[in-house]
């Protein structure tokens, strides 16, 4: 593996649970709101220990080249040394909640 690759952990809410992936691209899309990932990292097939959590990730993002996520989705993006597993948990019970929105100007009375 290169030194200079740049490893990404983004988790985001989708749906009620918590998304956590490795990416080696993000950035800001030009489709306002949103964040790019691409290139997605899994672990590698060589594992004896196989992750079902993982491998419904694998099948989720099979054939996907390129992932929107809206901004308020977004819990946390860190660069990291190297991939780690990606996940899927059930975010009740958990202190995390969406950033609450509105997209309707407020009146002037």
């Amino acid at each position: 593996m290169s030194a200079n690759r740049q490893i990404y952990r983004v988790i985001f809410l989708n749906q009620g649970k918590i998304y956590e992936i490795y990416v080696s691209s993000i950035y800001q899309s030009d489709l306002y709101g949103f964040i790019e990932v691409e290139e997605f990292l899994f672990g590698e097939r060589a594992q004896v220990v196989v992750d079902p959590s993982e491998e419904r990730l694998k099948g989720e993002f099979a054939g996907v080249q390129r992932s929107f996520i809206p901004m308020q989705a977004i819990i946390r993006i860190d660069e990291v040394e190297k991939e780690g597993i990606a996940k899927v948990t059930d975010a009740s019970g958990s202190n995390v909640t969406a950033f609450p929105m509105s997209f309707n100007p407020p009146s002037k009375s």
